[in-house]
């Protein structure tokens, strides 16, 4: 082996490449093996070629906390997180099964409430939540697609179980990284990739189109973003490219005769599909937020009157409030019959009163998560955190009991991460993305794999310290 995988430790937990220091997964041989080829002088090479193809393709995000510059590039590993084929079919219906029960969920508590009638989800955890969007009471999307594009989190814990650690139902970003990740792989290490059997990627951008056009005619489909200094503006340009179609703003459409109309040099073309990464409050000044410039005024009004089709719809945002999460088993129950293939973390929501006695009784040893936030902002790691940290904690509890949730700290599971040259291990999520045009749901072959970069660290979200790596779903 090559020195540094020889020498590879990765503690207790679960780690996806190794199942015993210096002994690979069954699946994961052929990947080892080929890695052991790469001498210091290769894996040197290899990255450098990596962080000139993500300086020159422009892939950057953006840390809006970072007082020295708002753009970096998005950290990239070599090494390649390796997922077997039957595992992956039993995650691949799992999530099909779950955006199917979260579209269900949205249409009945927009339309009949059944499942609160039923008393399997609390009507205070649906309409409390500020992801709840009463304009959209009695409206149904096109196709019955609310969720057409899903983000949902999967962690592994120190068992080897795969849990769901979150659903992202709004505007999952990522999906780009998921795409280069894989062209900088082909390029960089081409030996390895050809040698592996790996399931392509490359059909995402079709799938993202035909599910955008399928939900409303023949007129031109456009990406709405809110501008260049956006986090994942690069993410918005790069798919309207991918799919063959506008990257607009707000200010380039506008409301004519009960349709959108795009703005052009040749005068107003009327708009189909609108793939927006315009959060719901910013997305119209005349109905939400007035002060918001990112939007189109009267695009509500159209989109409940019949005459556009939003990607995804306003008001999705209720299926990932964290304070839903807890639910979503029942979800799949009730409206699908079926038991849920992929589990829930254990979650107290701290707005049930039991529940909350429970948190800030063992708060040293939970996860503290603000039902709202997301990128890791506001995360509480009881076990990692002080005295001090946690008092504070309590108190935020006990002043907005609804405004959080806790969950057990997961081990998650770890994979050769190339640190300053040697393998270490370093701890890893899985974003797969679901896309859904009403009818049957599709899933990429893998996702976007987040790495914590920092030695110790249980958060991966890159607008705190983390990378990404290839994600390899073998054929």
């Amino acid at each position: 082996m090559h020195r540094s995988l020889q020498s590879y430790e990765f503690g207790t937990g679960y780690d996806e490449i190794f199942e015993a220091p210096g002994v690979p997964r069954a699946h994961c041989r052929a990947v080892v093996e080929a890695l052991q080829t790469l001498t210091d002088a290769d894996l040197t090479e290899a990255r450098q070629r990596a962080d000139l193809a993500f300086v020159n393709l422009g892939i950057t995000f953006t840390v809006y906390s970072e007082s020295e510059g708002i753009e970096r590039i998005f950290p990239f590993d070599l090494v390649p997180r390796v997922i077997a084929q039957d595992e992956w079919r039993r995650v691949e219906q799992g999530l099909k099964q779950r955006i199917l029960a979260l579209n269900w969920f949205i249409q009945d508590v927009y339309n009949e409430g059944r499942i609160i009638s039923a008393g399997l989800v609390p009507a205070e955890a649906v309409y409390a939540s500020p992801n709840y969007r009463p304009e959209m009471r009695g409206f149904t999307p096109p196709n019955g697609a609310w969720v057409h594009i899903a983000g949902i989190d999967l962690v592994r814990d120190a068992d080897g179980t795969i849990y769901v650690l979150e659903d992202n139902a709004r505007t999952p970003s990522g999906v780009s990284y998921v795409l280069q990740n894989r062209l900088i792989s082909t390029r960089v290490l081409p030996r390895l990739f050809a040698q592996s059997g790996v399931v392509p990627v490359n059909d995402y951008a079709n799938r993202l189109h035909a599910a955008v056009r399928a939900c409303f005619g023949p007129d031109p489909a456009v990406v709405l973003t809110p501008g260049m200094y956006n986090s994942a503006y690069f993410e918005h340009s790069f798919l309207a490219k991918q799919m063959g179609v506008q990257l607009v703003e707000g200010r380039d459409l506008a409301v004519r005769g009960g349709r959108i109309v795009m703005r052009t040099t040749r005068g107003p073309i009327p708009v189909g599909a609108i793939y927006r990464r315009v959060d719901d409050e910013f997305l119209d000044p005349l109905n939400f937020n007035p002060d918001s410039a990112l939007g189109v005024p009267g695009l509500l009004d159209v989109y409940r009157a019949g005459g556009t089709c939003l990607v995804n719809a306003v008001g999705t945002g209720v299926a990932d409030d964290k304070s839903i999460y807890p639910y979503v088993p029942d979800m799949i129950r009730f409206y699908l019959g079926e038991e849920p293939i992929l589990a829930n973390v254990p979650t107290y929501r701290t707005a049930d009163p039991k529940d909350r006695e429970y948190v800030l009784a063992h708060i040293a040893d939970l996860v503290v998560k603000p039902a709202n936030a997301s990128g890791g902002y506001g995360v509480v790691i009881g076990p990692s955190s002080d005295e001090r940290t946690l008092a504070a904690t309590a108190r935020a509890i006990e002043n907005d009991p609804a405004g959080f949730v806790a969950q057990p700290l997961v081990r998650l599971s770890t994979c050769p991460t190339l640190i300053d040259g040697e393998y270490q291990p370093r701890r890893i999520d899985l974003r797969p993305f679901v896309v859904f045009d009403g009818r049957e749901p599709w899933v990429l072959p893998g996702g976007l794999t987040r790495v914590a970069l920092k030695e110790g660290s249980f958060i991966v979200n890159s607008s705190q310290g983390g990378g990404s790596k290839d994600t390899w779903v073998l054929s």
